[in-house]
């Protein structure tokens, strides 16, 4: 069976990636642009697909890997939204309609992180695994739960940012989450860490750099604790750009083990493999988007029993991998 040719979208608070391809590195065309109006934005994006399918033919499906929070229990009358967004102008916008309507293909559509998820296991850090976390920790912090292959979602999404952690003796940061204050996220993300600080994370020197280090690492622990005991992963992938901090992985694992406290005593939480950095990079939304798309198509093609249906469908995909070429 030839490769699906495939679009994917990766919609984020400050920049849109579209690209048309069947894997990371088979990239077809691709534009990035920042993220605007919503009316203005989804245009620009319709309208790079509709140029590319113009000049190259058309596509089987497109995925939309998405800012949050959305809506994506199947059948819900607002499925494919986005529902109270921190961005400006965007709350109860119909992210996945438009995209669907103007195209005439199948989309699938999840957040942002767990597109990320799919992409890292389906060729990145996660590979070969079924059950494994992956963790972006950017200016802020989200994570995706893949487990059985599939996405964990329920009545929203995962909210990983949100758990709540020990605070550290002697830190009398409040935290900058505006729902939380010191939460995960309103503690160690890149955010918290500039306002703590009082200068973006990446320009920290010195005394200032190995304490800021002290703590991120204390506190990413302890979240990832409460990760490992909730849903037991193979892997733990940790993407964004704290993440690229030198030296960041030796300490986190040292602390993580610290965190345990020997419970429940696996050899693995302890592998150098089971807290890894991400592979993809940049590519890691968009890749997941590819991840949607693709099993968009399946299940087109499993409802009309010859391909793809051609119709606006919209559906949440699970990351079972359909439609994807042995």
């Amino acid at each position: 069976m030839s490769a699906p040719r495939l679009g994917s979208i990766e919609s984020g608070g400050s920049k849109f990636v579209c690209l048309v391809g069947s894997a990371p590195d088979r990239i077809e065309a691709e534009i990035r642009f920042p993220t605007g109006r919503p009316g203005p934005t989804l245009s620009r994006a319709i309208a790079f697909f509709e140029e590319t399918v113009a000049k190259t033919g058309p596509l089987d499906a497109i995925g939309i890997a998405s800012f949050g929070p959305l809506e994506l229990r199947p059948g819900h009358a607002k499925f494919g939204h986005l529902a109270a967004s921190p961005k400006p102008g965007w709350s109860g916008v119909d992210v996945a309609g438009p995209v669907a309507a103007a195209l005439g293909v199948p989309v699938g559509i999840d957040t942002d992180v767990n597109g990320a998820a799919l992409g890292e296991g389906r060729w990145g850090a996660a590979r070969g695994l079924d059950t494994y976390v992956y963790l972006t920790v950017g200016t802020g912090i989200g994570g995706g739960a893949v487990s059985g292959g599939k996405v964990v979602s329920g009545l929203v999404h995962t909210e990983m940012g949100h758990l709540a952690v020990p605070r550290i003796a002697g830190d009398d940061f409040p935290g900058s989450c505006p729902f939380h204050g010191d939460c995960w996220e309103g503690l160690a993300g890149g955010e918290a860490m500039g306002a703590r600080w009082g200068a973006p994370a990446e320009e920290l020197t010195g005394d200032a750099l190995r304490e800021a280090l002290r703590l991120e690492v204390a506190y990413l622990a302890a979240g990832l604790r409460n990760i490992i005991y909730t849903t037991a992963p193979q892997r733990i992938v940790i993407g964004g750009g704290v993440s690229e901090f030198p030296g960041l992985f030796p300490l986190l694992r040292a602390e993580l083990t610290v965190a345990l406290a020997g419970y429940p005593g696996l050899s693995e939480h302890a592998a150098e493999d089971f807290v890894v950095p991400a592979r993809l990079g940049r590519l890691a939304g968009p890749a997941g988007g590819l991840v949607l798309a693709a099993g968009a198509a399946a299940a087109a093609r499993s409802r009309s029993g010859t391909g793809p249906s051609g119709g606006a469908g919209r559906m949440k995909v699970a990351p079972d991998r359909a439609g994807w070429p042995v």
